[in-house]
């Protein structure tokens, strides 16, 4: 405990030092730095780093690699467009991504190659289709491809700066339960995806299994090469039911696969073989009712069939991301708990899990060769960078967002914990605002996270940062139904959405005010996606707010069946609505309710959000229209659930400023170094 203090007081007096607060303009700055991969000979780290495009109008995302020492780091690809997945050959002579590039011999994500030691990238698979993830063969001389096959129907797939295409659409034809995905569109029949073997000498495109028509994933090849474990559902009847299980199959085309876990909960995530062949590790979900609230254990099974074993099942935390260590004794994983991520291993033949890491912060995509092991962490004052892990200490080896920090003024976020009138514990994040006075009372925002199943934790947040740069205290209330508190706590707003998320942050609310902190006539509340339906909840369930704003949020939820991705969620936790007619009225009560609502929102969304769709914000956009409470529509063209146009990303950053400060600060105009904002619904 002492070295996390030593290092939050050591993050706040380099904060201290720096020289000004953020500007909304500061967004577009940061690169965020992620996957990396070591290479064989554990000299070289692979990582990603995405940076704006300003011409583009978009993130981008291309692949450096950066010596173990941390010196001599280069930029890899320079192509139109985003490479991602980047991963060594076997042997280590060469560097392969994914990317859809214009003008390539076939459309698509595909598979490029370069010399590790840089230059031209070619493409080495042309295949008619769209690949979604590859894996290298140990001796290099075949690719397992999840792939889905390109349907006559179909039009070319886009690359970066095509024209827009003026062939006529094809009626979508369809004849599913699972229709529609955000990102995806409609879903049609065709659109299953598998696993092929690509010869990369010959180019010979081969489906792996005769297993049937089911979609595969997440291929991971034995060390020996000789089998290849996957993920798939052969339920009767896979498209109702989320029962994915872990399979093995002979790495020969037109192989028969054998299934290995047989329980219904999600058995799958990531794959890792221990260095004999001999085992599989997975994660394994919870009780399949509990889908939307899933907890994800690691577990271990023979290769060969045989019992699995949870290695986890002491941990009651999530975790993620196994990689087996060099000597095969035991496995490394990333562990959601309480605010934090941090990187954890277990024997592999059982016993008690050891916290590797010890900072303060959020661990992340971790990669192991040679020994050597890499990282990539951030905290609440210090973006993602990779980081090389000797012994328990970090040493960070990518300085991608170092100058930029040195700039800038930072404040490390607080944990809060607060006691429910109902009993529970509610663990929360305190962010104060630049330049607080003790005594004082601030305008106090409390920005809730999406999900449910996840959770505000110690790393790099631009927003808070933002508000805090503008005289806000911020607070990130851990409700429950997140994660980092076990599996009962995820669980425990099954079919009861709207109800303890309510309670656990209208008593944080009360506990900041009550500590002198907050000013309780300067109140607001936020958030993004459940984090919108919770604003939603709250503003119809208590007046003390006066701004809010519901980004991708919904009210009433009896709208969005068979519009959004969710039937498989509604059907199996609420049941449908016309079984159960009265849970869906009581779990759609703000807008059923929208009288009571007296608080200035704003809501946005995306045109094209599938996952909630903008007209849950357009519903209660009228609802209060109609009411004459204050009230604005902001539609973003073109966009999913996940803003990707940068001047948009702005655009939102301004507006939050903006509509917190003129009902919070009552300032007339925003506070901002951006452009006066434009393409707000009418207002009268």
């Amino acid at each position: 405990m002492r070295a996390w203090f030593l290092a939050l007081v050591s993050l706040a007096a380099t904060a201290g030092a720096a020289t000004r607060p953020v500007v909304v303009n500061d967004f577009a700055r940061f690169e965020d730095v992620a996957d990396p991969q070591i290479s064989p000979d554990g000299e070289w780290v692979l990582y990603t780093v995405t940076a704006t495009n300003t011409e583009q109008d978009r993130r981008d995302t291309h692949i450096w690699k950066v010596k173990w020492d941390g010196t001599q780091a280069t930029r890899l690809t320079y192509g139109q467009g985003s490479e991602s997945q980047p991963a060594w050959s076997p042997d280590g002579k060469y560097i392969s991504f994914l990317a859809s590039r214009q003008g390539a011999p076939a459309r698509g994500s595909q598979v490029w190659v370069l010399e590790r030691t840089g230059g031209e990238a070619h493409q080495l698979t042309q295949v008619k289709g769209r690949i979604s993830r590859y894996d290298w063969s140990p001796d290099g001389t075949r690719l397992a491809l999840v792939y889905r096959a390109a349907d006559p129907a179909d039009p070319e797939p886009a690359a970066p700066g095509d024209a827009p295409s003026r062939t006529p659409p094809k009626p979508i034809v369809i004849d599913r339960y699972q229709f529609v995905r955000d990102g995806q569109g409609y879903i049609a029949d065709h659109a299953n995806t598998w696993i092929a073997i690509y010869d990369v000498k010959s180019g010979d495109l081969k489906p792996l299994t005769a297993d049937g028509v089911y979609d595969e994933s997440n291929p991971t090849w034995s060390p020996d090469g000789h089998r290849i474990a996957f993920v798939s559902n052969h339920d009767s009847v896979p498209e109702r039911t989320h029962n994915t299980d872990v399979f093995v199959v002979d790495a020969t085309p037109g192989s028969k696969s054998r299934r290995l876990t047989t329980s219904l909960a999600t058995d799958g995530g990531s794959l890792a073989w221990t260095p004999d062949g001999a085992s599989i590790l997975y994660q394994t979900g919870s009780d399949p009712k509990y889908d939307f609230h899933n907890l994800e254990r690691l577990a271990i099974v023979p290769a060969g069939g045989g019992t699995p074993r949870v290695l986890t099942a002491s941990l009651d935390r999530g975790t993620a991301g196994p990689i087996v260590s060099d000597d095969g004794k035991s496995v490394f994983f990333t562990v959601a708990d309480d605010r934090q991520q941090y990187l954890a291993r277990v024997p592999l033949a059982g016993g008690p899990v050891e916290r590797v890491t010890n900072i303060v912060g959020s661990v992340s995509r971790v990669s192991q060769s040679k020994g050597r092991t890499a990282l990539v962490l951030s905290t609440d004052t210090t973006p993602s960078e990779v980081y090389a892990l000797e012994g328990s200490s970090l040493r960070k080896v990518t300085t991608h967002n170092d100058a930029l920090v040195a700039e800038l003024q930072f404040v490390p976020a607080e944990d809060i914990s607060v006691q429910t009138k109902d009993g529970n514990e509610v663990h929360s994040l305190l962010t104060r605002p630049i330049g607080y006075v003790a005594g004082r009372r601030y305008p106090t925002l409390f920005r809730i996270h999406g999900g449910p199943t996840g959770q505000d934790a110690h790393a790099f947040q631009f927003e808070r940062q933002l508000f805090a740069a503008n005289g806000y205290v911020v607070v990130n209330v851990n409700y429950r139904g997140s994660s980092g508190r076990g599996a009962k706590y995820e669980e425990a707003i099954f079919a009861d959405w709207g109800n303890k998320e309510v309670i656990d942050i209208l008593a944080t609310a009360d506990y900041v005010v009550q500590k002198g902190i907050a000013d309780p006539d300067r109140l607001g509340v936020g958030g993004w996606s459940y984090g919108g339906l919770s604003t939603d909840y709250l503003i119809a369930s208590d007046t003390r707010f006066k701004a809010a704003i519901s980004g991708a949020g919904s009210a009433n939820h009896t709208s969005l069946y068979g519009h959004d991705q969710y039937v498989f969620l509604y059907d199996n936790e609420f049941g449908p609505p016309w079984t159960n007619t009265d849970l869906w009225l009581k779990i759609s009560y703000p807008f059923f309710h929208a009288d009571r609502i007296k608080t200035p929102t704003l809501f946005l969304g995306g045109a094209d959000d599938r996952n909630v769709p903008v007209i849950g914000g357009e519903q209660m956009y009228q609802a209060l229209k109609t009411l004459n409470v204050p009230t604005e529509l902001v539609v973003y063209p073109g966009q999913n659930h996940g803003l990707t146009r940068v001047s948009f990303l702005r655009d939102r950053y301004e507006r939050y400023l903006a509509w917190y400060g003129k009902y919070l600060k009552g300032n007339a105009v925003q506070t901002s170094d951006a452009p006066p904002k434009q393409n707000v619904r009418d207002k009268r």
